[in-house]
Formats: C-alpha cells, structure tokens, sequence
C-alpha cells in the first residue's frame, strides 16, 4: 500500500527538480547545436578514418582476457611508438601513417575496447558500446606524451563533453593508465544503457507518458502519466555515472478531483501525494521499460485501493 506523505514541502521539490531540469533540457539544445559545428563534425570523420585505417592496416588483432590485460601492455605500447617516432625522425621517413612496422601492425581487443598504434607518438582507444548484443554507439580516446618518461595526456577524443573524462584522467591515467580505459569504457557503457532505455520507454509507452525530462548524461530522470484516474510523477536518480539501474527511486500519486470525491469514501483517505513503495522497488531492480509493463497493469487496482481504504 501507499505511504502517505506528511510534509508539503516535497511539493515544492518537485516543482523545482521539474524547473531544474527543464533548464537542462534548453541547455541540452543549446549544447547540441554548439557540438554539431563543422569544426566538431571534421574532428569526428578523421578519427573515424584513422581508426579505420589502423584497422585494415593491421598484421593481426589479438584479443586479451584477464591478467593479458595489464599496464604492461600500455607500457610496451608507449615505447613502440616513441621508437618508431624517433627512427622515422632519424630517416626523415613522413610517409607512413601507422607507426609500427608492418609485420607489428598489431590492435589489441579488450571487451568492448579496440586500442592500437597511431602516428605521432599516440596510442588510440576505440570503445563500442552495445545494447542488445549489438554495437550502439563507437567513441575514440587519443593518447600521447611527449616522450616515454612524460606522463600521458588525452590529446583528443569524442566521448560526450557532459561526461566526466578530465576527472577520470587526472585521478587515474598518469598512475593507472590500464584502469582509467577500463572506467571511461564502463562509464560510456553505462550512459548508453541509461540512453537506451529512455528512448525504449518512449518508444513503447509515449502514448501513455504525458511529460518526460532528463539530465545530459540521463543520471536524472523524471516522467509523469495522467492515468487510472490519478497523476503520477517518477523520478529516478543514479547516484553514480557508472549505475545502468536507479540508487533512489520515488513515485508519487494524485487523485483526479472527481476520483478523490466518487471514491475516496472513507473519512481519512489521503487527498495529498502518495508514495507506492511496491513500484518503486520494480523500478530499483529493473530497466524502465521492464518496469513499467510490470507495475501498470495492476495499477488501476492499486490506486482504487489506495484511496478507498483510511491510512492505520
């Protein structure tokens, strides 16, 4: 059953958490028409064809399970690269655009993680993302250092701006370079799935759905339905960017005016937001669509219940 809320106040934060994230969405489109720039746009087709050609020009693709996949690989990387960016130095050679030899023309698979040589001293990092067992979305990282005992730096990258890559270097690449891949790689799956899931629940229910917002990195969600006579509002939150599933969850309800007067017969029947613990414990262990198919069919029921029945 419901737990009735006993403090107004939650109103009012409702009504702001709904202000904030309108402000979001407008920044949202803001933010899109800056990064759709030509000069964005080229950036991302050259990385593109750079990886591309990093990966027909490959001797062989290894793939690395376990303990095969160590900073000691990063390191041997590293070094390939400064040498054969000093020999092509020493012999005024400017015409490859692989750095490595031909016959170790090798990219190293990792999961869902490509990384291989590229010119200039730079390692490359390609993640693909997937849902439903096929690739969703691909991002590039480059990596360099001026030379093998300088710290590595993220020259260049297409990975969400909103998302947060400089933390995740400063904390992590100069001590732990195999560690910072792996998180950037775990933080973009798991923004992708949270994307996914949005876009799947309007997909299925948008014609039950009245409004629906969300933060850049969708870590903030908020969606509300005018149904079985009641209105609801959802708002999830994902404590932590690297979370595929909510960490708070709260739902509340309203009766309609003429449900809180043809059905609401017992004298102490909420007529203020209610909270429904039962779907909030679906939406804490389930996607949102799963969810959502789970709670609404009995929901009508629940709500006439709810408001039929005088809080102990």
């Amino acid at each position: 059953m419901g737990e009735m809320i006993v403090s107004m106040d939650q109103d009012i934060r409702l009504d702001t958490t709904r202000a904030r994230l309108s402000n979001l969405l407008k920044r949202h489109r803001e933010l899109s028409d800056r990064l759709t720039r030509d000069s964005d746009k080229t950036m991302l087709d050259r990385l593109n064809k750079e990886f591309e050609a990093a990966r027909r020009s490959q001797s062989q693709e290894v793939f690395l399970d376990g303990e095969e996949w160590n900073d000691g690989l990063l390191a041997t990387l590293r070094e390939r690269v400064h040498m054969e960016a000093d020999r092509k130095a020493d012999n005024g050679n400017a015409g490859f655009s692989l750095v490595c030899h031909p016959e170790e023309r090798i990219t190293y698979r990792v999961g869902n993680k490509v990384i291989c040589c590229l010119d200039g001293s730079r390692i490359g990092i390609q993640f693909e993302t997937s849902t439903a067992g096929e690739t969703y979305e691909v991002y590039h990282c480059v990596l360099e250092s001026k030379s093998f005992l300088e710290k590595m730096i993220v020259l260049e990258h297409t990975i969400p701006f909103f998302l947060p890559l400089s933390d995740l270097e400063n904390d992590l690449l100069f001590s732990n370079a195999k560690k910072f891949i792996d998180n950037v790689g775990d933080l973009l799956q798991a923004y992708v799935d949270r994307k996914e899931q949005v876009r799947l629940i309007k997909e299925l229910f948008g014609h039950q759905i009245s409004e629906i917002y969300h933060s850049l990195p969708y870590h903030m969600i908020e969606f509300s339905m005018d149904d079985c006579d009641c209105k609801f509002v959802v708002s999830l939150r994902y404590g932590d960017l690297l979370c595929e599933l909510p960490t708070k969850v709260r739902i509340l309800v309203w009766p309609m005016h003429h449900l809180s007067k043809k059905q609401c017969t017992s004298p102490g029947s909420p007529a203020i937001p209610v909270r429904l613990p039962f779907a909030e414990d679906a939406f804490r262990i389930q996607s949102l669509p799963e969810a959502y198919a789970e709670i609404m069919p009995n929901m009508p029921n629940e709500i006439r219940q709810l408001f039929q029945t005088s809080p102990s």
